[in-house]
């Protein structure tokens, strides 16, 4: 078996039982989980086959609450650093309006928040409205 290659089937009873195999890797040793997977699962019940998951509201709030996507980065982070970005986008745009920035911009996708600055009046306007405090609390940090 190849390192990305899973098998599988699995043969139990010597050869007289062939069933779908587990597809769970093992961290440690990197290989492929020995047991069979159960019926209309992909794993075994051991890494997770018999889970139902979250069945009321409150149990499905908690799990959507708790979702990360990698490490200790959470989605209150993940809203604050795209927040942000957006303000440093913008803040990007104000300059370019006000023509204090020359050679390239930043390059990169645009936050989820980021709206153009590109005139002067709108760039007059951003940053009223950023002085009264409305921009945002906490502007870099």
């Amino acid at each position: 078996m190849s390192d990305f290659q899973k098998e599988p089937f699995i043969d139990l009873a010597g050869g007289r039982i062939r069933c779908r195999r587990c597809q769970a890797m093992s961290i440690r040793h990197g290989e492929q989980c020995k047991k069979a997977a159960l019926k209309t699962k992909r794993v075994c019940a051991f890494h997770g086959g018999k889970s139902t998951g979250p069945r009321t509201k409150a149990g499905k709030a908690r799990l959507i609450q708790a979702l990360t996507v990698h490490g200790r980065e959470t989605r209150a982070m993940r809203r604050d650093h795209s927040e942000t970005v957006a303000y440093l986008r913008e803040l990007e745009d104000v300059a370019w309006a006000l023509g204090m920035m020359t050679g390239t911009r930043t390059r990169g996708p645009k936050p989820k928040n980021y709206r153009t600055v590109s005139t002067l009046e709108a760039a007059k306007r951003w940053i009223a409205i950023d002085a009264l405090g409305l921009r945002r609390k906490n502007k870099l940090g």
